[in-house]
């Protein structure tokens, strides 16, 4: 069965070729009624649309895509601003990974097409994307499954977090439930904790809901009371976030909990110095600890508890699923888990830079 074309789309969707054409090129001047006619024809026909007239001659473009969500965090920006040797000591999640896949992407002869998934975007932008590359990879809940359903009929795949949704792609993950068990167990069996918090994110992020998993599963082999939820979710995963956290637990009623264990470093970060205003001390008043293991965690006052991730090994990796997929299309699809480290550092009191 051929691949379908802009005819097909136009056909499909009663419009004209040129429309079709602006759709995907400057979607803001197409009416919004006629645009979602024309993404949801391409989408029931798996249309995606051609990078370059090189592209359609050859069937390659050279490039591989990548398409995450918008990480930014404010006050990390702010801290760069401020200090520009501090460049790559605030590099967050989403940067170390496009550095892992620029790396391997160049040593495969291949350039790199990045799309951060800003929230109200053309919804259009990840078709672009696909368009214009001879593979993709996608982090979690960046692109809708039925769009990356028809993405995957025209070219390979990787998705990478979260839990494997499509079946038929490539997989990467890294131990989230393990490392954050390993680290809640650190904080229970080493130093003697018992009143443990957890700051997780949104129900819809999978690696917080994973590593909330792990923290629950150290509470019941501790026989700690074993949570249903986060004490508290925070929306973003920013220091904001954080810090606003660190104030709500300071103020709710009862006893203070001993530790705290946030889903990622960037909200421990904001934590610290939300609790160094309050004047409370870390380690000796209340543990803190992150995850992901981001270079502002070991240069921060107290340096960072964290467990951190192969991070940049994922974007590599997934390079490597790509290079293989485009060289062996047949072959069955791979599911990865990549190991973490629990780092120990002064945060939790273990008095380690």
């Amino acid at each position: 069965m051929s691949a379908p074309t802009v005819y097909d789309v136009a056909e499909r969707s009663g419009v004209s070729i040129a429309t079709v054409s602006r759709v995907y090129r400057t979607p803001d001047s197409v009416r919004t009624q006629t645009r979602e006619r024309v993404l949801e024809a391409a989408r029931q026909l798996g249309y995606v649309p051609s990078g370059n007239a090189r592209g359609l001659a050859s069937r390659t473009t050279g490039v591989l895509g990548l398409c995450f969500p918008d990480y930014a965090d404010p006050d990390a920006e702010a801290d760069a601003e401020a200090d520009s040797d501090a460049d790559d000591a605030v590099m967050l999640y989403s940067d170390q990974i496009i550095r892992g896949m620029e790396r391997a992407a160049r040593r495969h002869g291949y350039a790199l097409l990045i799309a951060a998934s800003l929230e109200g975007g053309p919804e259009s932008l990840v078709a672009k994307v696909a368009g214009r590359v001879d593979g993709f990879a996608v982090l979690a809940q960046t692109v809708p499954t039925e769009d990356l359903e028809v993405i995957s009929r025209r070219l390979p795949v990787v998705m990478i977090a979260g839990p494997r949704e499509i079946d038929h792609l490539d997989h990467i993950v890294v131990a989230n439930a393990d490392g954050e068990r390993e680290l809640a167990r650190h904080l229970i069996e080493d130093h003697g904790l018992r009143r443990l918090a957890f700051v997780g994110g949104e129900v819809e992020s999978p690696d917080a809901e994973a590593r909330f998993l792990g923290f629950r599963q150290a509470c019941r082999d501790a026989g700690l009371p074993v949570p249903d939820a986060p004490d508290l979710r925070a929306e973003m995963m920013t220091q904001a976030e954080g810090a606003r956290a660190a104030e709500a637990l300071l103020d709710r009623e009862g006893e203070r909990p001993q530790g705290v264990l946030f889903a990622n470093d960037q909200m421990a970060v904001g934590a610290l110095r939300a609790l160094e205003r309050r004047g409370v001390r870390v380690p000796e008043d209340i543990a803190v600890t992150g995850f992901d293991g981001i270079p502002l965690s070991r240069i921060v006052r107290p340096p960072l508890t964290t467990v951190r991730q192969p991070i940049r090994q994922l974007g590599e990796r997934a390079v490597e699923l790509l290079v293989q997929r485009l060289g062996n299309s047949g072959s069955e699809p791979v599911s990865l888990m990549l190991p973490v480290s629990l780092i120990r550092r002064a945060s939790c009191g273990c008095g380690c830079g």
